[in-house]
């Protein structure tokens, strides 16, 4: 197992999966009903993701949540997602590790993440809301040093904060970077990610990922155009790395084949177009829009848990649950799109993913 820590030890199969777009699911967490880390439907979740085709796990990230730090499971969880994938696949599998927190424990689980393998770290900003953009930058530098890095623009109504085109272009500066996930659920921030990675001339280092939960489609199919030294150069999100994705995944692998087949074409059939709308319906239920979020992770727990893959939607807070009337939303929306409910491929293999 190679130790990555620059973007050149990344082993060359697997850059080539990330730079092409894939999908990369935002890996949930299986508890009992004690609230204590469920291995066997940990471990079965990840074989999931593997067989629906996609190309790389995020663990450790906001839908593994950012509690299992205090519940002291982030290197096991980490841990059990490489092993996992290590001993059920030779695929090139992108294994990106969620890292939080002030500069010191941002690299202390970066350091943790490279000992396990993993080939680059998303790095949330959330606890430096307030920083000046200089020191965010030399934080983003210091993390760098330890393992490439994906950055993370994770939206304020879910612990994100405010990033311009100035910060993105200085962050895409750092070599060290290999991918941004572009989640800010807001169409003006997305186009200052585009914007700062132009400037910083890293279109071509620094592959963009759609994390925006509400456009995935629109994201996926737009040609992103921006000004660098009186140029216009174009842009594509190349794939996904989403908490939506962390469930239906076998279809989410379907539908990428679908829109990069679409854009290699250069043609966008309105059924394409269509799908926009449908996912992001989709996502309203499973999100808990109407309810600001609060039931975003708990909404892919109780997919997960009308499948079979969990036995219950237990989060590590005993207070995060659905909300009142969200299980009537999933059921809705499961009803409603059955070409995007990936269930009989779950039941199909649940018991060999068990085993």
């Amino acid at each position: 197992m190679t130790l990555v820590r620059h973007l050149d030890d990344i082993p060359p199969d697997v850059l080539a999966v990330l730079r092409r777009g894939t999908v990369i699911p935002a890996h949930l967490l299986a508890l009992d009903a004690s609230r204590r880390l469920d291995s066997r439907r940990q471990r079965a979740l990840t074989r999931y993701y593997v067989d629906a085709g996609a190309g790389g796990i995020a663990v450790g990230v906001h839908a593994t949540q950012f509690a299992i730090r205090d519940a002291g499971l982030y290197q096991p969880v980490l841990k059990l997602a490489a092993h996992t994938v290590r001993e059920w696949t030779r695929h090139p599998i992108v294994l990106v590790a969620g890292l939080a927190g002030g500069t010191a424990q941002a690299r202390r689980e970066a350091e943790i993440a490279r000992e396990l393998g993993y080939h680059a770290g998303m790095l949330s900003l959330g606890a430096m809301r307030g920083a000046a953009e200089d020191e965010l930058v030399t934080h983003c530098l210091a993390v760098s040093r330890v393992m490439p890095l994906v950055g993370f623009y994770l939206q304020p109504a879910v612990g994100g904060i405010e990033l311009g085109a100035g910060f993105w272009r200085r962050f895409a500066e750092i070599e060290n970077v290999v991918a941004v996930k572009v989640a800010p659920f807001n169409r003006y921030r997305t186009l200052d990610v585009v914007k700062g990675v132009v400037a910083a001339r890293a279109e071509d280092r620094v592959t963009l990922y759609t994390g925006n939960d509400d456009h995935i489609v629109g994201d996926l199919v737009t040609p992103f155009v921006a000004q660098s030294g009186g140029e216009s150069v174009t842009v594509r999100i190349k794939g996904g790395l989403l908490g939506h994705w962390s469930v239906w995944t076998r279809s989410a692998v379907e539908l990428l084949v679908t829109l990069h087949a679409a854009v290699a074409r250069g043609a966008l059939a309105p059924e394409v177009l269509a799908l926009d709308a449908k996912v992001t319906d989709a996502n309203s239920a499973f999100f808990d829009v109407a309810n600001g979020f609060r039931g975003c992770i708990a909404g892919c727990h109780e997919v997960l848990r009308r499948q079979g893959l969990f036995e219950g939607r237990w989060c590590l807070d005993p207070d995060e649950d659905l909300s009142p009337g969200q299980a009537d939303e999933i059921a809705r929306v499961m009803a409603a799109y059955p070409e995007f409910d990936d269930t009989p491929f779950v039941r199909a293999n649940l018991e060999r993913w068990l085993a």
